[in-house]
């Protein structure tokens, strides 16, 4: 099968953008990542590298070459040698290879299985007294996903292991049998052990170990080891399944240079991978400093003028989810210190709501209805967040008179009436939805408890994640349903915030850094309470300033959204066209 040399140089070099360009948000970071981005188009490049290389598009076939169809005669006649001379045992047989073949191949290569060019499933053990303090001992968390480099060499003194290990020697070829790491191969450069969850493969005469590792981490075979794992806990590979594997064998003097070749072509995406790191990072220093501009300026003029500038080159400057992230959490900053409108001597100023609050609080004392509160800390100068604009205060949350309260248990009680419950599953896109609530049976009085008002806040109380821990849930409505006790619920009796002002003051920078500092972690979950929230260092605008606030918040952060929806429509069109590319080339 012949093959063009210029094609690998033409994927790539033609394609070049698509493959730095193709990027997907990932949730995990890691090499080959910048923060929370896989580098998507470049390790489809690696997967096309290897796919055409065990398909022999790679390297031209020479004629000269001794065919497959040899060399399988000489493996065979090596493992009957073997046998004869009792250095193995007799492999158990395999099935056949039906006509149904995974793809073509070269004429001179040759389909065979990976139990009869190799030991598969047969290898010796070390224990742990027969291992020397100098003894490379090998783990799965060793080996990279994805590109398998060796991480870290780790030597028995380091690592002790008290049960039998898997025994290996220098060229075996190590393949982690278990899913998800079923792509994490390499070949030993020296002797060790390894854990029972790789198992060494030795390939017979004719068969290069790194041309056995090439065909062992291709699309192809992965998705074969994934269809073939049992398990529910730790699924694995069975050895049988292992064997009977097909194996497209090429001559020995291609293995050579189709190896060369994908060496050669791995570097070059290694070389693309930083690359595009590099200017991952660059922009992200860029849009960083640029949105610092933002925050920085003086008043809400200034600030127009320095975003008019920005907003030029919004299509080259917001091109990621962080980025446009960012964007959003700048405006929200810009809200709450106040730079996002101008201020008006004529609304009245936030002191007289705090007057009102104390009037409203003192005679709640006085008429029995709540108790005098402790006195709560006052707000040191290294605690204020920023310098106030006019007729703004800064005060705690809990001076401001909120009403708190812990939700329903969920097991309710024996009598009651049936009401629904308002779960943290019923939080869609920080917005309350019935759609699809549960409910309890509940008395009258606690029904009337836990209800929920329109401009009542939910604070979410307890979750295993940091980022949703404290966040504020406003209602918008009165609701026919109650909370669980996963919230707390804040009710003003004077109006103090607007609730959508109290949303964009709950999403910022200046609340979420102090709730996470008052995090309590049991158990792998992380809470917040009642006093923590009361305690928070909040800003108070005049009312009416909180209204031009939230009209022109929400003004910039439908921008926001716009270029979401357009950097969603762009990478799923990369990503489409990466596919494509390499659905063609194979």
């Amino acid at each position: 099968m012949a093959v063009d040399q210029s094609l690998m140089n033409t994927l790539i070099t033609e394609h070049i953008d698509v493959w730095t360009s193709a990027v997907k948000t990932q949730s995990t970071s890691g090499r080959g990542s910048s923060k929370k981005l896989e580098l998507y188009g470049v390790k489809k490049l690696r997967e096309l590298i290897l796919e055409l290389a065990v398909r022999g598009k790679l390297v031209p076939q020479d004629p000269n070459d001794e065919p497959a169809s040899v060399l399988l005669e000489r493996i065979a006649q090596e493992k009957a040698q073997l046998v004869k001379e009792k250095k193995i045992k007799k492999p158990k047989a395999l099935p056949p290879i039906n006509d149904s073949k995974p793809f073509q191949i070269p004429n001179n290569w040759g389909w065979s299985q990976l139990g009869f060019l190799t030991n598969y499933g047969v290898c010796d053990k070390l224990e742990p007294k027969d291992a020397s303090p100098s003894t490379w001992v090998l783990e799965l968390e060793d080996v990279e996903k994805y590109t398998s480099r060796l991480l870290k060499k780790v030597r028995f003194e380091e690592r002790v292991f008290k049960s039998t290990k898997n025994s290996f020697q220098k060229n075996d070829v190590i393949y982690g049998k278990l899913r998800p790491y079923l792509d994490k191969v390499l070949v030993a450069d020296e002797d060790g052990a390894c854990t029972t969850e790789m198992i060494p493969i030795r390939g017979y005469i004719g068969l290069m170990p790194e041309f056995i590792r090439l065909v062992l981490k291709t699309p192809y075979f992965i998705e074969y080891a994934n269809t073939s794992t049992h398990g529910m806990n730790l699924p694995r590979m069975g050895t049988d399944k292992a064997r009977a594997a097909l194996f497209p064998l090429a001559p020995l003097n291609e293995q050579h240079r189709i190896v060369a070749k994908v060496d050669e072509l791995m570097a070059l995406c290694d070389q693309l991978e930083q690359q595009t790191e590099a200017s991952i990072e660059a922009h992200q220093v860029l849009v960083t400093t640029l949105l610092d501009t933002l925050t920085n300026s003086a008043d809400a003029d200034e600030l127009m003028q320095n975003w008019a500038r920005i907003s030029e080159h919004f299509d080259t400057l917001f091109t990621t989810e962080e980025s446009i992230d960012q964007l959003k959490q700048t405006i929200l900053q810009l809200a709450v210190m106040g730079k996002l409108v101008p201020q008006d001597p004529n609304d009245e100023p936030a002191s007289e709501l705090l007057k009102r609050i104390a009037e409203e609080k003192a005679q709640l004392v006085k008429d029995k209805k709540i108790k005098k509160q402790k006195a709560l800390p006052p707000i040191a100068e290294d605690e204020k967040p920023f310098e106030l604009p006019s007729g703004w205060e800064i005060c705690r949350l809990g001076e401001l008179l909120p009403q708190f309260q812990n939700g329903a248990s969920s097991r309710g009680d024996k009598e009651g009436n049936e009401v629904a419950v308002l779960r943290l599953a019923d939080i869609k896109e920080r917005q309350i939805s019935l759609d699809d609530t549960r409910s309890i049976v509940i008395e009258r009085k606690s029904i009337e408890r836990y209800s929920l008002q329109e401009g009542d806040v939910l604070i979410i109380r307890v979750n295993g994640s940091a980022d949703i821990v404290g966040r504020f849930v406003t209602c918008h409505e009165d609701y026919d349903a109650i909370y669980c006790d996963h919230f707390i619920r804040m009710r003003f009796p004077v109006e103090c915030y607007m609730p959508s002002f109290l949303s964009l003051l709950g999403d910022s920078s200046i609340i979420r850094e102090k709730i996470a500092d008052l995090f309590i972690s049991t158990a792998g979950q992380k809470t917040v309470n009642q006093t923590h929230i009361s305690s928070l260092i909040t800003v108070l605008p005049p009312i009416k300033e909180q209204l031009r606030i939230i009209n022109k918040a929400d003004e910039l952060l439908s921008i926001c959204n716009q270029l979401k929806v357009r950097l969603k429509e762009s990478k799923s069109t990369q990503l489409q066209l990466t596919n494509t590319i390499v659905k063609q080339a194979v």
